[in-house]
């Protein structure tokens, strides 16, 4: 167990490593001039040199990657260009809109997934099965600022049930979570059909086994042998795909919360990206990959706990 751990968190460091020389060195080769952006186009050369002195762009790549690295691994990312405040601040200002709105699709998601998908194998082949094969298959084909769209649509403009857009701060727990809903439904409804056909096939697969036949022979109610005994072995496959799809809400927040103009991280790099901002971009896309990546960490690690008989394997 102890060798795993060690190879999985070295494994992890060493990707983190690639993963932030990959970002600092792509988003520097990206065309345009920090200091024309800062500057305007009406300032003179000499401005725009001395300006480029001053932030360490004639730099050597090397040497400024280095000092970028050893700076993110204490906090401190650097000065935005546009906003004239340390990275760091805006991210913590962001941060905590981007993980509720995560988490909030995410847990719409399970919720949603869990129920379609038992209930669609405990239909097998007859109408319930269809429809929820349907639905999923229309949630695939449906993108997320489509779906958005057509939920301000419904429930904003002819319904006048939710607000279209912004966010009325913390200060307004009721507030903030009525502006949440139609962002999380619209992440969570795409993740949920994949996840409910995931669901599906692997509580199939689980139902075909002799325990499950035991437990049926024995008279236990069918409820009871789906939700206590089944979904339970058939958790790896779908644990799987939530990682992914945590780390796909995380990043897909970028474009839903420019539909909803909601204050979080994805906005956030969205302005980073139109306004060349190169150390509000690194640092965002830095902290997306990380989430990336410790989600895969943290699933890897949850396999054991959900199927015991694998600790002997990775010993």
């Amino acid at each position: 167990m102890a060798p795993y751990l060690i190879r999985r968190l070295a494994g992890f460091a060493a990707t983190l490593l690639a993963v932030s020389a990959v970002v600092f060195f792509v988003m520097n080769l990206l065309p345009g001039d920090p200091a024309l952006v800062i500057l305007g186009i009406d300032s003179t050369e000499d401005a725009r040199a001395a300006l480029r002195a001053q932030l360490g762009l004639d730099d050597p790549p090397l040497l400024r990657y280095a000092a970028w690295v050893r700076g993110a691994l204490g906090g401190d990312f650097g000065q935005s260009y546009m906003f004239k405040v340390p990275v760091a601040d805006l991210i913590r200002e962001r941060l905590a809109m981007t993980l509720t709105l995560a988490v909030a699709a995410m847990a719409l998601t399970v919720a949603l997934a869990l129920a379609a998908g038992v209930y669609a194998a405990a239909s097998h082949g007859r109408a319930g099965d269809w429809a929820v094969m349907a639905a999923s298959q229309v949630g695939i084909a449906i993108p997320a600022f489509w779906l958005s769209i057509l939920l301000v649509i419904l429930f904003a403009v002819v319904l006048r049930w939710l607000p279209p857009g912004g966010f009325p701060g913390w200060d307004d727990p009721a507030g903030a979570a009525r502006a949440l809903i139609l962002p999380a439904t619209a992440l969570a409804v795409v993740q949920a059909a994949v996840l409910a056909r995931v669901t599906r096939s692997a509580v199939l697969e689980v139902m075909g086994q002799d325990f499950v036949r035991t437990a049926t022979a024995q008279g236990l109610p069918r409820r009871r042998i789906l939700w206590r005994h089944v979904l339970p072995n058939a958790l790896v496959p779908i644990v799987t795909i939530v990682g992914l799809q945590f780390a796909n809400l995380v990043t897909g927040t970028i474009v839903i919360e420019n539909v909803f103009y909601l204050p979080g991280l994805g906005r956030l790099v969205f302005q980073g990206i139109a306004n060349r901002d190169l150390p509000l971009v690194q640092a965002l896309v830095l902290l997306f990959a990380v989430a990336v990546v410790t989600v895969n960490l943290i699933v890897d690690l949850a396999y054991l706990w959900i199927d015991p008989r694998l600790k002997g394997r990775v010993g």
